[in-house]
């Protein structure tokens, strides 16, 4: 009588049965995927710890200007902690009536000055974009070139000759040399963030639309421009943070208090014989930031959105 070895109970045939495959780790591969998974989570709690440490000396400024804006004036800075023991709101109303105007009209002008530039930026800059993303025309490569090297170009090299010529037709101390460059294309960091997004959108849009008999405007209008939202938004979002924060340009050409824009106006709590209300200052900057934190705060994912996608093609 003979047995057949595969039927057996402790056959290892019969353990890894064709189907039901079955691995077993050594003891050694266990404890060697325990300890990478070890090294691992101790690595990724390295990084956050460096992560919060660093972060919470970048914001640590900002904190205590938060804190001292409610303190009072002679105790800022004999307590350099964020330990709020005497609780002042008094600055923000001092504040708003410390100069020559309220300050909501200084946030007026500077809200005039980010909305014109906001539009000159999203018309202008479009439009040029578009011209050299779709147009064929006589050197459109050296054009762009020279465009791209006016980014290197500093503010302060061309402030000159530009003050002399707003000067010469009378713009000095109106909001006109601070809005009027920006409905020229002048900011060609736009531009170039502009034409990349555009050369990531296909051709096949503008042959289908120009079969439909639409002309250059048209397809502009209606093909390439609500497909920039991203690319508009974060224009958008830029022009105003670099407006808002422009302290250089308004210094150079207003010069009326009554023209004056947020930065300008800061300044104007900063006084050389007086004493300094800081108080004050720190509690007006913290009006003038609310601004740039909501508008970033809302506009975050057009932002990310905006700069992700550029260039991709």
């Amino acid at each position: 009588m003979t047995t057949n070895l595969q039927t057996l109970p402790g056959s290892s045939e019969n353990v890894e049965a064709p189907g039901t495959p079955k691995k077993h780790r050594t003891p050694r591969e266990s404890r060697g995927t325990l300890s990478f998974s070890r090294r691992a989570r101790t690595k990724a709690l390295g990084k956050h710890a460096v992560l919060i440490i660093t972060g919470a000396v970048m914001i640590y400024p900002l904190l205590w200007m938060l804190v001292s804006a409610m303190r009072p004036n002679d105790l800022i800075f004999k307590d350099p902690g964020l330990w709020l023991s005497h609780l002042d709101m008094s600055n923000y109303k001092n504040g708003w009536s410390a100069l020559t105007h309220p300050f909501g009209h200084y946030l007026l002008n500077s809200a005039i000055v980010v909305l014109g530039s906001i539009v000159g930026n999203l018309v202008s800059c479009s439009m040029a974009a578009y011209a050299f993303a779709r147009l064929k025309f006589t050197a459109s490569k050296l054009f762009f070139g020279i465009m791209l090297l006016t980014i290197m170009l500093p503010f302060h090299v061309v402030i000159v000759p530009q003050y002399v010529m707003f000067s010469q037709i009378g713009w000095v101390n109106t909001f006109w040399p601070l809005i009027v460059p920006k409905l020229l294309a002048t900011d060609a960091f736009f531009v170039f963030l502009m034409v990349q997004f555009i050369r990531g959108i296909p051709k096949d849009l503008d042959e289908a639309a120009r079969i439909d008999g639409a002309g250059h405007p048209r397809i502009f209008l209606r093909v390439i421009l609500p497909l920039m939202v991203p690319a508009l938004a974060t224009t958008t979002i830029f022009t105003f943070i670099w407006t808002w924060n422009d302290f250089f340009g308004a210094l150079i050409y207003l010069t009326d208090p009554d023209m004056f824009t947020v930065p300008v106006a800061l300044r104007a709590f900063v006084d050389s014989q007086a004493g300094t209300s800081w108080g004050s200052l720190f509690a007006m900057s913290i009006v003038s930031l609310a601004p740039v934190f909501l508008v970033f705060l809302f506009g975050q994912r057009y932002l990310i959105k905006g700069i992700a996608t550029t260039g991709i093609k």
